[in-house]
């Protein structure tokens, strides 16, 4: 586990020296600061997880240095020391968000566990916080289908494992949702889950993101920074899209996976944590690895366990449940009246295939949910590719066959792109001319 880092805030030296030593010995990291224009600073370097700060200081006082701190970091709990308290102090310090007030002289015993409580308080905040923040993106596995009934099974049996999980699947089919639910359902539910889309973030800086950076390490490292690895420490390190991971972070990822210790970048000091990692990937790990970018090592410890996340194509039965899941969150969502839908409306979705899975319908129901004026959604509403309806199979002419996929091909990717023709052409790689020639012979009607 990391070290939690207290900071302690007296003008007289002797009582930092003393703290500072007593919660050392206790298993904390501890730094000092005499005055509160110290502490200010010191806050912003290294961003500490609880403040002991004496409320009776030369220049900047105790009261201003908390407004200052709360303002910056208003999840830091600050305890406020005091050599003689009045109600009237108490009485502020709380109102500007202090943790507690201790009087001196100081028991010691009561220092430590208010430390302690404070710290679990924060956790618990931070938490919660996540939690909120997630809200939106988290959700109920949807469907009844053989498929998803299986894959229910699979997390309900591997998430009480401690195992590394590697979970495959297309783009939008819902790899985070199983990582969420495995962590949910497992012994570390009440610990951070912590992703990291490795395809997102830019290489350079992707080794910051997962294992933090002190002060001046490179240019723009201002402060201090805990990576994502820490800050997943006792939880779930979800790695999402591992695939497009440079070798260079593959290999330090593998070394943390084998030591659970890192250092920050720029950093000395190994940091150890207790992390089980989920990764997802849309790629064939085991072809990139042939091709050489992916390391062979890393590739067989994340995938202790596979487990697949199937294309919507494959689950067709479930888009009935998924389109009234769906509809009831944009209701929430939008403040509004749920929209209903018509039985040929759920047909016309259910014969699409859904290239871009999950996230496909859910965009495809948002738009026809804020471009619908009625109350519900009918198939005359819907402007979906008519490969919903074609099989390609059943044409006996090539040449009808072809006609049919390049009309449904360039309806699809006009619809990608809003339905802007020169961006369109720009895409297929097309004269707009033309493409508007073929909008015109194969009676194109714009929506």
């Amino acid at each position: 586990m990391s070290k939690a880092l207290v900071m302690i805030v007296d003008d007289e030296e002797g009582i930092r020296e003393t703290l500072s030593g007593i919660l050392e010995d206790e298993g904390y990291e501890s730094i000092t600061a005499s005055s509160g224009e110290e502490a200010v600073k010191k806050a912003k370097e290294t961003t500490p997880d609880v403040v002991l700060l004496d409320v009776w200081l030369t220049g900047m006082d105790g009261i201003a240095t908390l407004q200052e701190l709360k303002a910056s970091y208003p999840a830091m709990p600050v305890i406020i020391i005091s050599g003689h308290a009045s109600i009237e102090i108490a009485v502020t310090a709380t109102k500007m968000g202090a943790y507690s007030l201790l009087e001196k002289p100081l028991s010691i015993e009561k220092v430590l566990l208010t430390v302690d409580r404070a710290l679990e308080k924060r956790v618990l905040e931070l938490e919660n916080r996540m939690l909120r923040e997630n809200l939106l993106k988290k959700g109920r596995m949807v469907g009844d289908s053989a498929k998803m009934k299986q894959l229910r099974e699979q997390i309900k049996i591997v998430a009480q494992s401690n195992s590394r999980v590697l979970i495959l699947g297309e783009s939008g089919s819902g790899k985070e949702l199983v990582a969420q639910l495995l962590h949910e359902n497992s012994s570390r539910a009440g610990r951070p889950f912590i992703e990291v889309n490795c395809a997102a973030i830019p290489q350079e800086l992707i080794e910051s993101e997962l294992f933090g950076h002190e002060k001046g390490s490179f240019t723009g490292a201002f402060e201090r920074k805990k990576g994502k690895f820490e800050l997943a420490d006792n939880g779930t390190l979800f790695l999402d899209e591992i695939g497009d991971m440079s070798l260079q972070t593959q290999a330090k990822v593998l070394r943390v996976i084998e030591t659970q210790e890192f250092q920050r970048v720029g950093g000395s000091k190994n940091i150890k944590v207790d992390v089980r990692i989920i990764s997802a990937t849309n790629k064939d790990l085991a072809e990139e690895v042939k091709k050489g970018n992916f390391r062979e090592d890393l590739f067989f410890r994340l995938n202790v366990i596979p487990l697949k996340s199937p294309a919507l194509r494959e689950r067709l039965d479930d888009i009935p449940a998924l389109v009234d899941n769906f509809l009831d969150l944009l209701a929430a969502e939008y403040g509004q009246q749920k929209k209903g839908i018509t039985a040929d409306a759920v047909k016309t979705l259910q014969k699409y295939s859904w290239p871009g899975n999950i996230r496909e319908l859910k965009n495809t129901l948002e738009r026809l949910v804020i471009m619908t004026p009625s109350k519900t959604i009918t198939a005359g509403d819907m402007f979906m590719p008519e490969s919903t309806g074609s099989d390609y199979f059943s044409f006996s002419a090539l040449k009808d066959a072809r006609d049919a996929f390049e009309r449904d091909f360039i309806i699809k990717k006009l619809d990608e792109n809003a339905w802007n023709i020169s961006k369109t052409a720009e895409v297929l790689d097309m004269e707009r001319s033309n493409l508007h020639r073929k909008i015109k012979a194969y009676d194109i009607k714009t929506p």
